[in-house]
């Protein structure tokens, strides 16, 4: 039995332009059915608002509560709040895409690393983009570095903070498919180990 099978990527439908493989795999099946499913539960739930909410609308109140205070006003302060529906969005989105995986049969998207690669690239445009438009880019470029500090070391920090900008993107993808890939190779270890200790 290959442990890793179940995270190996499977084209469902198989599309080539150019030389280039664009076809639909199995990882990009499970995003869209959490995508899909994840819209159509979201809008059940803001269709049924009331004052005295439900068991399903006291939930999820309680989790994008916790995406806002934690999240967002506690890293971005007051004026993050624009930024809410997009933290809560990839919040809810990779968490689903891993609570899904756990479903037999189906497939783990946040243990692909073209998956987490893809949305750390995303943020990072974001990110990027965004410091420039309300700092310019003289100002954002100022901003990687502390005030106050001798000039020799800021010459030095400069080029390490550019770096970094990088690294952390590139670790956070890493790190999310990693953990999704040891988590359930973990899993699948101890069920061929209770399986093997049956027969």
């Amino acid at each position: 039995m290959n442990l890793l099978e179940h995270f190996e990527l499977h084209p469902v439908v198989e599309i080539h332009l150019f030389g280039i493989d664009l076809s639909i795999t199995n990882a990009v099946v499970m995003m869209w059915v959490v995508a899909v499913l994840l819209f159509l539960f979201l809008t059940f739930i803001a269709r049924k608002i009331t004052l005295l909410p439900s068991r399903s609308q006291s939930i999820v109140e309680m989790i994008l509560q916790y995406i806002y205070q934690n999240l967002v006003v506690e890293t971005l302060g007051e004026e993050g709040a624009a930024w809410f529906p997009l933290i809560a969005t990839l919040f809810l989105f990779i968490f689903f895409c891993n609570i899904f995986g756990l479903i037999p049969g189906a497939f783990t998207a946040t243990s692909n690393i073209n998956v987490t690669a893809t949305l750390a690239i995303l943020v990072f445009l974001i990110v990027q983009s965004a410091g420039i438009y309300k700092h310019g880019v003289f100002g954002y470029l100022k901003g990687l570095v502390p005030g106050g500090i001798p000039i020799w070391i800021a010459i030095m920090m400069f080029p390490i903070e550019i770096l970094g900008q990088f690294a952390k993107p590139f670790s956070l993808a890493v790190r999310l498919f990693a953990n999704m890939l040891a988590g359930h190779v973990i899993i699948l270890v101890f069920l061929s180990l209770i399986l093997s200790s049956k027969s």
